[in-house]
């Protein structure tokens, strides 16, 4: 199955959106609207999509800002994050919104996802797993019959490194536990689209990220 994937980068955080949709189809996924979500809406626009679902990997303002957007143009696409992140959304202290001196909060979700929940959205089905250690309840979603497998992976792994573990509820530990028993055991070939910065791959990690890297 060829999915594309359209990379919308949001200021002031260099914020990852996605725009995820099977080639041939115009149905949609939104991954973690960010603060600058009219360059969503121009990508939709442009490749005729219809979104109809909006994911969330995590509650933090940088990836939560751009839910009420979404929602007020797509009210039928449901709002999906995982449990342990909902009370986020609605609160710009935990969401960290607060501290910025921003006080943005998120419709509630539709719908909250857990470990090893399986969800069926624009042709795909997308595998959750929960890691948290950057949030609480930080989950990513693996698109596993993609080609090459797609992992959504939020602010979990990056191309050479790791999420922050000192926010709110942070925890390096869990971070490194989650990454080495549920990303490492992915395939090689897994595109990771991480929440900042470039994509790289499940191997190029496990191989050589200066933080998790298989000895």
């Amino acid at each position: 199955m060829l999915v594309n994937i359209q990379t919308v980068e949001s200021m002031p955080f260099a914020e990852n959106s996605y725009i995820l949709w099977v080639e041939g189809s115009s149905e949609a996924l939104i991954v973690d609207p960010g603060f600058e979500p009219d360059l969503i809406l121009d990508v939709i626009r442009q490749k005729q999509l219809t979104p109809v679902a909006i994911l969330n990997t995590h509650g933090h303002v940088d990836h939560i800002a751009g839910n009420k957007a979404m929602k007020t143009y797509f009210p039928d696409a449901p709002l999906l994050i995982g449990s342990g992140d909902a009370p986020m959304l609605t609160d710009p202290m935990r969401n960290l919104s607060g501290p910025f001196g921003f006080h943005i909060v998120s419709p509630p979700a539709d719908r909250l996802v857990n470990a090893g929940d399986i969800l069926q959205y624009a042709g795909m089905e997308l595998l959750v797993h929960e890691i948290p250690g950057h949030s609480p309840g930080h989950v990513v979603y693996a698109i596993t019959a993609a080609e090459p497998p797609i992992l959504l992976g939020g602010d979990v792994l990056f191309a050479g490194g790791i999420g922050r573990w000192d926010f709110p509820g942070g925890s390096q530990q869990q971070l490194l536990d989650g990454i080495r028993t549920k990303l490492w055991p992915l395939p090689a070939a897994t595109r990771v689209f991480p929440g900042h910065g470039p994509s790289t791959t499940i191997g190029t990690e496990r191989t050589t990220n200066p933080f998790v890297a298989e000895s």
